[in-house]
């Protein structure tokens, strides 16, 4: 008699049998995992930026303050990009004429700001205010890293609802003294937990609509 079915027929069998068993456990493990993945949240991504702007450089070795090129963090929702202008204070007189610094010499004469990519872009959807976690103990380093340390910058944190979420619940880790917001170099103190507590209480913080939709979500 005539074999209808060769030897590995039954093995493709249970191997069809296994992957539509398996198919669910997979796909709910992908619905979680992806958009918590860099693709998705662009942690840890770097964008390629019209001047190669080093944190490292202009923070960690020349010790600029974040106010001086992001002005409006103190003061407003956005901690803003700074304008041509305030890049050629200093290159008006240094590396005037190095070819990395032509997007800035050309913005300065067209007038046209230089098209600088968003490392950090929260949806439209999501209020956020810089001034407020500032004036509350938050530092720069909390959300944006070591931008010391950055040769180019990316983005440190996933800057996910549940990231968020997480601090509007508990800030007593990542608060610190106003005077030390700006310091790049602050770590948190062996009593962070007790310091936390007294600082949410310096500045009242209060957490019970912390996590109401209408923070965020205006």
């Amino acid at each position: 008699m005539a074999q209808l079915f060769q030897p590995y027929a039954d093995m493709g069998v249970r191997a069809v049998l296994v992957a539509i068993a398996v198919s669910p456990a997979v796909l709910i493990a992908a619905s979680f995992a992806v958009p918590r993945s860099p693709f998705v949240t662009g942690q840890s991504l770097v964008h390629l930026q019209p001047i190669p702007f080093s944190h490292e450089h202009h923070v960690g070795f020349d010790g600029l303050d974040c106010r001086y090129c992001h002005f409006g963090a103190e003061t407003s929702r956005w901690a803003g990009i700074p304008p041509t202008e305030v890049c050629m204070t200093c290159h008006s007189q240094i590396f005037t004429e190095a070819a990395v610094l032509a997007p800035a010499r050309d913005s300065l004469a067209s007038g046209e700001p230089i098209p600088w990519r968003r490392v950090k872009a929260l949806p439209d959807y999501v209020y956020f205010d810089h001034s407020i976690h500032l004036a509350k103990g938050v530092g720069c380093t909390t959300c944006h890293g070591q931008v010391d340390q950055m040769p180019l910058t990316l983005q440190a944190q996933p800057m996910t609802m549940g990231w968020c979420i997480d601090c509007h619940r508990n800030p007593a880790p990542h608060l610190r003294r106003r005077e030390e917001v700006f310091a790049d170099s602050w770590s948190p103190p062996a009593d962070q937990s007790e310091e936390g507590r007294k600082l949410m209480a310096q500045y009242e913080i209060d957490t019970t609509h912390l996590t109401d939709c209408s923070v965020c979500h205006r």
